[in-house]
């Protein structure tokens, strides 16, 4: 790669790498506040919770909604069915192709950013920062940050960029129904699960700060992912 162009791609990428940076530094203190500011055990079985005024009185205003925890619980069952989609396309261009070099690259910068959300929940899961403020059917759960909120905001919002492997890029129509039916799913989720009481409202906004930092850092790898010329192998077994 020659000087000028390793040049262009440090002045191309710099400003998301920044922006990323500063996210994920955000979120670094958010979760460290949750855990040490304001703490009080006001949570189930005498469960601690930081920022627990706030907590509290969040708690207190919007109470509990089983009808919207049902719906957001159907949401994140349509995430996870957009992620069976784009493996099921993954597998198809495989089967299709018969090599790996015929699965387009963004699908596999889609199934990378699917593995670091997985790794994601298993690392909070197994940190248990603190619990929901609703006892679950086997007791206290992991709440922060709401794995929800991370699940459809970054699947939804990485389906927005990655609609044109299914209909293409130049498919407007197809291109606005995907991103404006990604984006209410996005949000609805988010707000089903805060009006749902399941979680406090620093769980939300931690999932909110964590999601941004995740999209973050797979927008620019994905464009430049995507950027990157194909070789006439890789086109041929797609043709």
């Amino acid at each position: 790669m020659g000087t000028d162009k390793k040049k262009s791609l440090f002045s191309i990428y710099l400003p998301a790498v920044i922006t990323a940076v500063l996210i994920g530094i955000g979120f670094l203190i958010f979760t460290v506040m949750t855990v040490t500011y304001d703490v009080d055990a006001i949570g189930p079985e005498g469960s601690s919770v930081g920022f627990s005024k706030l907590n509290a009185a969040v708690r207190d205003a919007v109470g509990t909604n089983t009808a919207a925890e049902k719906i957001s619980d159907i949401l994140g069952y349509l995430a996870i069915a957009v992620m069976a989609c784009f493996f099921a396309l993954g597998v198809y261009r495989l089967i299709k192709g018969r090599s790996f070099r015929a699965v387009d690259r963004e699908i596999y910068a889609v199934g990378g950013f699917y593995a670091l959300l997985l790794a994601v929940y298993l690392l909070f899961e197994k940190l248990e920062l603190n619990y929901r403020p609703v006892l679950g059917e086997e007791g206290l759960e992991a709440s922060y940050p709401s794995s929800h909120t991370v699940l459809a905001l970054c699947v939804f919002l990485s389906a927005w960029l990655s609609y044109g492997l299914f209909f293409g890029e130049k498919n407007r129509i197809a291109g606005i129904a995907v991103k404006s039916a990604a984006a209410v799913c996005a949000v609805a989720t988010v707000v089903f699960r805060f009006v749902s009481g399941v979680h406090w409202a620093t769980d939300i906004a931690g999932g909110i700060l964590l999601s941004a930092f995740l999209l973050s850092v797979y927008s620019p790898v994905r464009s430049y992912v995507v950027s990157l010329p194909e070789k006439t192998g890789e086109k041929e077994k797609k043709e």
